[in-house]
């Protein structure tokens, strides 16, 4: 499509799609602030990507031979709008040059181990005593203390301490944990950083002072999960009251009542569609196009979607997908033109996800020439204002390529200092969400201290009945808020919101494209009221364009942003049997809706992101206008590897068919009993590795494996090697040897995160704390993604619907009397 251009200095071209212009290069919510970037991989880039994008002049500290980064296949991305400056720490002077970076710096990332942090003395001690304005970002693989505190650093090694191998064990058809290649726990502890980050700078406003904040993968990945843990705990404390169900039993037949609404099949032509028909009514209408709308009238189906017998359930769901397989995939887009509660999303892989018409609608596919490499197509900025990227992008740099850094913003006058209370004491968020993806991002805030009023409808939020046991399926975004039942359909009702609004810092809105507007809650009506709202969309798809009104839920987006089909990519060969229709949807479904971790989490934190950055350009009196952030964008920059495409662009590195993993050391194997994930990739790592497994296989003895061409050469050999190794002995002895010689690898765990953690006292004392909520009473539940050297956090349990209409409605100046006639009258609920 035509686009719009700019000629930067150094000759480089940026086209975008439609959907505007991007402001100057010099501009963006934070422009000035400056970023000294220490992080050598994916967690610390994806973090220091959203400061750049933002605006921010962010500067690489790279070692001699340059960045690890710079061999991934997204590093045309993942540093793009950035400096690049060559800085040798283990030399001589080395220390002091990145001292004279840091004297100006407002922010610094790092990505090392703490005793690394300890040996380059930047530690928070240390930072605090050198440079005491400065706030930095410590991102490690499991946290600096805690029972799994010397572990590797490693994605896959997080994911397979976690759980999350076993949860999405059905994306292969063999037996066993499979391998998950979405880095769900680097996406995580990115964005938890940038919320540190960002929080730190909203408090130093106020104090003067930075201060360290620290972000790992395990915190990461685990703020990503919806409403598991909670309905684990029912699991463990109620054993005989309530069973989690899985959606499939051992022989692939259906058995949760989810598997329904979320019916992934394919089109009468092979298109593989996953539907996400989640709300009761949207499910009605799904049947009723299926023509099975007399289920619900039939006694045969009483119960439906939770029917009583296997053979019920296996015979409802083979109708839906006989069904399905009836029309081609032309013939579903007009069902789904024409009726706006049907929808679903044809499975997407790679550079095919930046093509989706709504993302080519509103301008988030972008081309960018690079010098060397040509056009480079990409996502645009994460954010974006008033229907715009946050800025022009420029190319990766080129190694020790400083271009004339932007002038950093000036210092305050730090006062007297002292201890530091919540970072965002004082700021209230008025929650407009629906279910995860976009109320969990004001959850996140509400743990650094914000006020949180949640905004529900007087039936509740339809999450709080999503899972079997009552709440449980809300639990966890609900945490640390409070509830407004409200009908926004009568003026009465506006009103109360409307009240809030003017006392607001945040809204923040997920619902479809024109339903803000219809319940006078959009941005235009609210900043008329409040101009200085920091306002933020955070819908499923946009707030206009061709699918700007469809429903959208993890799963759909999981499909066609390629996150499911980066995990399994090759789940969808062709089918013609019922059999093999039903084995496909199986995997699909793991691919797409297995929770802990999904679309939902990926975009609530980035949605928590743009909240911050809202807050912080408000704070530097930098005005953003609405600022927005979709489900489907965000799910596209968790992936950036997958969807980045250039002229000659190697392969990114891809699971085999069997989910095992990326390579000989990379992967599962298994052991006897269990399994373990080994991470040894790194030339570095190979010695430690061959002398561990010394008593039991002479690595070193054959000359296949002596080096790193040859050990790449003769991956499937080395495979088979170390399978047969790892086969004599029990997984818990390997990963306690292994760990010990310095080795990454562990047990795969066999049991979802959730439970581990609360059955370990220590991973519990370490990850976890104690809240109350009305449902649970005294609980664990997981504690702030994010932490501080000098402020604290506020973890609180969660309340039912309503809990605290009559204390708003009191605080806005409604007496007894006038509280119980709106109550009376259905205006308000609770």
């Amino acid at each position: 499509m035509p686009g719009s251009s700019w000629t930067r200095e150094n000759g480089v071209t940026q086209t975008t799609s439609d959907g505007g212009q991007a402001g100057p290069a010099d501009q963006g919510p934070l422009a000035g602030l400056r970023v000294v970037d220490l992080s050598g991989s994916l967690p610390g880039a994806l973090a220091t990507l959203f400061l750049a994008d933002a605006g921010a002049d962010v500067v690489l500290v790279e070692p001699p031979g340059g960045s690890a980064l710079r061999r991934r296949v997204d590093w045309p991305v993942l540093g793009r709008g950035r400096r690049s400056v060559v800085v040798d720490l283990r030399a001589d002077g080395g220390r002091d040059e990145l001292d004279a970076l840091l004297a100006d710096a407002d922010v610094l990332v790092t990505t090392y181990r703490p005793e690394t942090l300890a040996a380059l003395r930047l530690t928070a001690a240390d930072l605090a005593a050198a440079h005491p304005r400065l706030v930095s970002a410590s991102i490690t693989g499991f946290g600096p203390a805690g029972p799994w505190r010397d572990l590797p650093g490693y994605e896959g090694l997080v994911l397979a301490k976690l759980g999350v191998f076993h949860v999405k064990e059905a994306i292969t058809a063999r037996r066993g944990p499979a391998y998950v290649s979405v880095p769900f726990a680097s996406w995580g502890a990115a964005h938890t950083a940038v919320h540190g980050i960002l929080a730190a700078l909203l408090e130093r406003d106020a104090s003067g002072l930075g201060q360290q904040v620290a972000a790992d993968l395990a915190r990461g990945v685990g703020a990503l999960d919806t409403w598991n843990f909670y309905t684990e705990i029912v699991g463990i404390r109620w054993p005989e009251a309530f069973t989690v169900v899985n959606a499939f039993n051992a022989a692939g037949e259906v058995q949760g009542p989810l598997v329904y609404p979320l019916l992934t099949a394919p089109t009468k032509d092979g298109t593989w569609l996953q539907f996400a028909q989640v709300e009761p009514r949207l499910f009605v209408a799904l049947m009723r196009e299926l023509g099975l709308g007399d289920v619900f009238t039939d006694p045969k189906w009483a119960g439906i979607p939770a029917l009583p017998t296997q053979e019920l359930r296996t015979e409802l769901w083979e109708l839906m997908i006989e069904r399905v397989g009836q029309r081609t995939l032309a013939e579903w887009e007009e069902v789904f033109a024409a009726n706006g509660d049907i929808s679903a999303e044809p499975f997407r892989r790679g550079a095919d996800a930046l093509a989706h018409p709504q993302l080519v609608h509103e301008g988030r596919r972008v081309t960018v020439t690079d010098p060397e490499l040509g056009p480079v197509v990409q996502p645009s900025t994460l954010v974006q204002a008033d229907g715009r990227p946050l800025r022009e992008l420029a190319p990766a740099p080129r190694l020790g390529q400083s271009a004339a850094p932007t002038a950093p913003a000036a210092p305050t006058a730090p006062p007297a200092g002292g201890a530091a209370g919540h970072p965002l004491a004082g700021i209230t968020v008025l929650d407009f969400g629906l279910m995860f993806a976009g109320p969990f991002a004001a959850t996140l805030l509400a743990d650094l201290g914000a006020r949180v009023i949640k905004i529900e409808t007087l039936d509740g939020d339809t999450i709080r009945q999503v899972a079997g046991f009552p709440e449980s399926g809300g639990a966890k975004v609900m945490q640390g808020k409070e509830s407004l039942c409200v009908d926004l359909a009568t003026d009465e009702g506006r009103a109360i919101v409307h009240d809030l609004a003017r006392r607001a810092d945040v809204v923040l809105q997920a619902f479809r494209a024109g339903a803000a507007e219809r319940a006078g809650v959009d941005a235009a009506t609210l900043r008329a009221l409040n101009p200085d709202l920091v306002y933020v969309n955070a819908p499923g798809y946009g707030t206009d364009g061709p699918y700007g009104r469809r429903p959208a839920y993890a799963p759909a987006i999981g499909a066609a942003s390629g996150l499911a089909l980066t995990d399994a990519p090759g789940v969808q060969s062709a089918v013609t049997t019922v059999a093999q229709k039903k084995i496909g949807a199986v995997r699909c479904f793991a691919a797409t809706a297995a929770v802990p971790v999904q679309a939902d989490g990926i975009a609530a934190l980035g949605a928590a992101s743009a909240i911050l950055l809202g807050l912080v350009a408000r704070s530097r009196g930098r005005a953003t206008g609405t600022l927005t952030t979709t489900m489907l964008a965000t799910a596209t920059h968790a992936i950036l590897d997958q969807v980045v495409d250039y002229p000659g662009r190697p392969a990114p590195r891809e699971v085999d068919d069997d989910a095992w993993g990326l390579s000989a050391l990379y992967r599962i194997y298994p052991a006897a009993p269990g399994w373990v994930f080994l991470a040894a990739p790194a030339d570095k790592e190979w010695p430690r590795l061959a002398a561990a497994l010394a008593a039991h296989a002479d690595l070193d003895a054959d000359p296949r494996f002596a080096t790193a061409p040859g050990r790449a050469e003769h991956d499937a050999a080395l495979a088979d090697v170390l399978a047969k190794t790892f086969g004599t002995r029990p997984a818990a002895d390997w990963e306690r040897d292994l760990t010990a010689a310095g080795v990454g690898c562990v047990e795969v765990a066999g049991r979802s995160q959730q439970t581990i953690i609360q059955v370990e006292p220590a991973a519990a004392d370490e990850y976890c704390v104690t809240v109350h909520s009305d449902v649970f009473d005294e609980h664990l539940r997981p504690g702030p993604a994010t932490r501080f050297s000098r402020s604290t956090t506020s973890p609180k349990g969660f309340t039912y619907a309503g809990a605290h209409t009559d204390a708003l409605l009191t605080e806005l100046g409604y007496g007894a009397a006038a509280i119980a006639d709106l109550r009376e009258r259905g205006i308000v609920g609770g």
